[in-house]
């Protein structure tokens, strides 16, 4: 008898079985619906941020670019690509990238070396350091303009407070903005100053990372602070300067407002650097078919710097 209806039930058993898997099937399938929609809900309002000011505005270069426009504006007519053969044999290139590179150069290495020592100096935390910490990052707070404004104060060639101090140690004073050897100095100087509340802050915050046991054992066996500083400091701070360094050198490909407002691009072209030459073909010249040219040109070696700083700078870093 039990084996008959072994024999009967067992078909109806796995029905059974078979209906409440699909059941489930079918719940997670709809939960997961759920959640896909309910994380697409919340991501929505980025993606329509990145597809107003970032998806758009740069197929609107890719297209903008093969096309030349009138002195209106206006599309005139499809060029291909003239536009970037018009822009390496009409010299813009080289000329921007040799300004820009220079710019790169001043202000990136000194940068951080300036806001790594800030950062090493602060570490400890002796009485009244917090007054140094926040002045060392107050420069993060400030906009573009408003510190081009007051260093265009200090770089005034007879009112300025800069010649007024070196007046006082009898040097001469420096045509800061005015001569074609020290505008682009001047420019990095200010430049130097206004990225340092960012770069302090993130390497202050890197080394406050590293545990005090791994100090402690140093300092029990002997080593001193710079031999600490060069063998424990340095390695594990590795990923928070690769970091720096990627942003930093990003920055100042991008470069633009203090420049407008103090140089202008001059004297005789001598910070006239690339994103200022764009600004230049585009909104003064109205030639945005080289502009935007210009634009991807300098997006494809920003691309290309950042893809190497990946590919051989990464395997210095030290990750824990």
């Amino acid at each position: 008898m039990s084996e008959l209806d072994n024999r009967i039930g067992l078909p109806a058993a796995r029905r059974r079985v078979s209906n409440t898997s699909r059941r489930r099937t079918a719940s997670l399938r709809v939960q997961r619906m759920r959640e896909n929609m309910l994380a697409y809900g919340f991501l929505a309002p980025s993606l329509l941020l990145f597809a107003v000011f970032l998806f758009y505005p740069m197929f609107k270069s890719v297209y903008l670019s093969m096309h030349s426009t009138d002195p209106t504006g206006q599309i005139a007519a499809y060029v291909g690509l003239d536009n970037f053969k018009a822009v390496f044999q009409s010299g813009l290139f080289l000329q921007g990238m040799k300004v820009t590179l220079l710019f790169v150069l001043f202000t990136v290495p000194t940068g951080m070396l300036a806001a790594l020592i800030l950062a090493a100096l602060t570490h400890n935390r002796f009485k009244g350091m917090r007054v140094f910490q926040f002045v060392f990052s107050l420069p993060v707070v400030l906009s573009v303009g408003s510190s081009a404004v007051i260093w265009k104060f200090l770089f005034h060639p007879t009112l300025g407070m800069l010649n007024y101090l070196l007046g006082k140690v009898g040097i001469d004073p420096i045509p800061w903005l005015t001569s074609p050897d020290w505008a682009l100095i001047s420019i990095s100087i200010m430049t130097i100053w206004m990225n340092l509340g960012f770069n302090y802050i993130i390497l202050s915050s890197g080394l406050q990372g590293i545990p005090d046991e791994i100090y402690e054992s140093a300092k029990m066996d002997g080593a001193g602070p710079l031999l600490t500083f060069r063998k424990i400091s340095m390695p594990l701070l590795s990923p928070t300067l690769f970091f720096v360094t990627v942003v930093s050198i990003i920055g100042a490909f991008q470069s633009f407002g203090q420049i407008n407002i103090l140089t202008r691009g001059g004297p005789m072209d001598s910070t006239n650097v690339f994103v200022y030459s764009i600004y230049q073909e585009a909104f003064v010249n109205f030639r945005f078919g080289t502009g935007s040219a210009q634009a991807l040109i300098l997006f494809a070696v920003i691309m290309l710097l950042t893809l190497i700083q990946f590919k051989w700078v990464e395997r210095k870093v030290h990750y824990q």
